[in-house]
């Protein structure tokens, strides 16, 4: 059995950690831990009509944000990687500064000691002098940048195709191949 952390800031784009959730769970052999942060709840309502407690049904375990001892919150706790999707410019910020006073940091900042996959797919624009400088210093410590930018070799004909192509390249990062959305072969 696998184990993959998914973590649901605040940031825009909760459609990228929804499915990401639906996507995983046709796998058998991966168990879904997800934790979402207070903000992420706000978000989700604002940009989806479902309820936080649909989203947790997706997931096989969920964790409180503010539940610092939690097993994903171990370096003993064995997973397949972490996604933050999407990952607000304050989650960020705090894995590259060690602020590990949520759930969410703390679980990044274990990927990243025990140099376990981690993919942030950071949510924001323009970004600042400041912002570039803590995703180079995340690259640097092992993580993997991965803003949402939506592929249109792909000619994509609705929002869900765009989200699904995005999240087959994420999901690549850990060798998962869902084959969610057309690949490019050349011309």
């Amino acid at each position: 059995m696998r184990r993959m952390i998914i973590a649901i800031t605040g940031a825009s784009g909760s459609i990228y950690g929804v499915r990401l959730l639906e996507l995983l769970r046709t796998l058998p052999d991966m168990e879904l831990h997800l934790v979402m942060s207070k903000s992420a709840a706000r978000t989700i309502a604002v940009e989806t009509e479902r309820s936080i407690k649909d989203i947790e049904a997706l997931a096989h375990v969920v964790h409180p944000a503010a539940d610092i001892g939690a097993a994903i919150a171990s370096g003993s706790f064995r997973t397949h990687g972490m996604i933050v999707a999407p990952c607000s410019i304050k989650t960020m910020s705090n894995i590259a500064c060690g602020n590990t006073g949520d759930l969410i940091s703390r679980a990044a900042d274990v990927m990243l000691k025990e140099r376990r996959r981690l993919v942030l797919m950071v949510r924001e624009t323009p970004l600042h002098a400041g912002h570039l400088d803590n995703m180079s210093r995340l690259s640097t410590l092992g993580a993997t940048i991965f803003p949402p930018v939506a592929a249109f070799y792909t000619k994509p004909q609705s929002i869900e195709q765009m989200v699904d192509t995005t999240l087959m390249r994420v999901l690549d990062q850990f060798d998962i191949d869902l084959a969610t959305g057309p690949r490019w072969t050349g011309r």
